[in-house]
């Protein structure tokens, strides 16, 4: 890998074009490599990379932005986001799968209950 590393540094420093497609950056190449297992939302069974799970509709895009930026700049490890993103997906597909186990109808009884009773009293009261 070092070798690659600085014979590309020499290409492009050369100005010289090369049928190789341009290289991916390291902390790029780190994200897509390394692998997550886990049990949440659709990546439930399955492994997903890092940079999958960090485009994925888990994050929000301000907290992604910041996540890359902090990692290309050295300031959090790899192991760091692979904790901090394992733990934003986890929680954001447990929410969404509570909000989705919430059937609509319990919700909307309780609220059917009190007018309905709120009216009766009301027509008692004008009745008498």
């Amino acid at each position: 890998i070092t070798v690659k590393s600085s014979n590309q540094d020499t290409v492009t420093a050369a100005g010289e074009k090369s049928d190789d497609p341009p290289k991916e950056e390291p902390w790029k190449t780190a994200l897509k490599t390394t692998v997550v297992d886990l049990d949440a939302g659709e990546f439930q069974g399955h492994k997903v990379s890092l940079w999958d799970l960090l485009h994925s509709q888990y994050i929000p895009e301000e907290n992604r932005q910041e996540l890359l930026e902090l990692y290309e700049a050295g300031e959090l490890t790899l192991e760091q986001v692979k904790t901090v993103v394992s733990t934003i997906v986890t929680r954001a597909a447990a929410a969404a799968a509570a909000a989705r186990a919430e059937p609509a109808a319990p919700v909307n009884e309780p609220r059917a209950e009190p007018v309905a009773t709120e009216a009766s009293s009301s027509e008692q009261g004008r009745r008498s």
